[in-house]
Parts: structure tokens; C-alpha cells; sequence
């Protein structure tokens, strides 16, 4: 299984993007179940830092992530309430939603407008697969089972 991402299949399909502290992020629409307004989650005692909380989501319990905590961004928490979202992805059988600041548009990427991230150092968990000119700026690219932390699991019950 190779490390690289490959840049041909992340063209084919159209991203959803969003913001968290004033950059731009997407994830593959096919892998957003969907947005819904901004929730208070219940607290779980001795949770990660970036875990907000869990929701009841038609259901089903929903653990839901603090996007700008788990990609290591200032602030605590979105700055308009107005705009702020849960985006619920899914991997398989998992649904995480992560709060964003907002959501954007659909991106449908370009080949010759995608790259390879740059390298930061430290991160073995880095969710960012690739990156994405865009406006004048980029749009960061994220793996959902990386950003969601679902493919350390999977792979351990596997």
C-alpha cells in the first residue's frame, strides 16, 4: 500500500469545502453523510482534547471533533455561531461529525491544480492528503479516515 496519494483519483470525484480559522479545507463529498446546524455534545470523561463530545444524530450516537483542535489551529472554538456546522463524514461503518467554522463550496479539483502537501514535520497523524490552488490561495485536501482517526482502528481489528 503505498504512502503516496494518488492525484488522478483525487480529481475524479468533488470535495466539500469548509473553514476553520480563516483557511480552507475540503473532504471528498462522497464521504460527507451530512451538515447539520451546530450541536452541544455530551461530554465523555477522559476523551481526547479534540473530542467535543458525542450527539444523538436520528439515533445513532455521533462522536463529534473539534476540526480546529484536531488540525492544530489557534482558537477555541468557531467565531459565528451563525455559520458553524458539523460536518458528519463516514468510513465504512463510522460516522464522525467535525465542527467547522463554515461550509463552502463544491470543489471539483483539477489535476494540474493539485500537489503534494508540504512536509510538516512531527505529524504521523496529519489528515492533509494533498493541496489545492484555489482564490488566490489553497484548499487543503484531508483524508477522512485520518482526519476522523478511524484508520489506526480499522487497521488494528483488521
Amino acid at each position: 500500500m503505498s504512502l503516496v496519494p494518488d492525484l488522478e483519483a483525487i480529481a475524479r470525484e468533488p470535495w466539500l469545502s469548509f473553514q476553520l480559522h480563516g483557511q480552507h479545507y475540503a473532504v471528498l463529498l462522497s464521504r460527507v453523510s451530512e451538515v447539520i446546524r451546530d450541536c452541544v455534545p455530551t461530554p465523555v470523561p477522559g476523551a481526547a482534547d479534540d473530542l467535543l463530545g458525542i450527539c444523538h444524530l436520528r439515533g445513532n450516537i455521533v462522536p463529534v471533533m473539534d476540526g480546529r483542535r484536531r488540525l492544530g489551529l489557534a482558537g477555541n472554538s468557531a467565531s459565528d455561531a451563525a455559520t458553524t456546522r458539523i460536518v458528519v463524514c463516514s468510513h465504512e461503518t463510522h460516522r464522525v461529525g467535525i465542527r467547522v467554522d463554515a461550509v463552502g463550496d463544491l470543489l471539483q479539483p483539477k489535476l494540474e491544480a493539485i500537489e503534494l502537501p508540504p512536509a510538516r514535520s512531527g505529524r504521523v497523524d496529519d489528515p492533509v492528503q494533498a493541496v489545492m490552488g484555489w482564490h488566490g490561495g489553497f484548499v487543503a485536501l484531508l483524508d477522512v479516515p485520518k482526519l476522523c482517526r478511524l484508520d489506526r482502528g480499522i487497521k488494528e481489528a483488521a
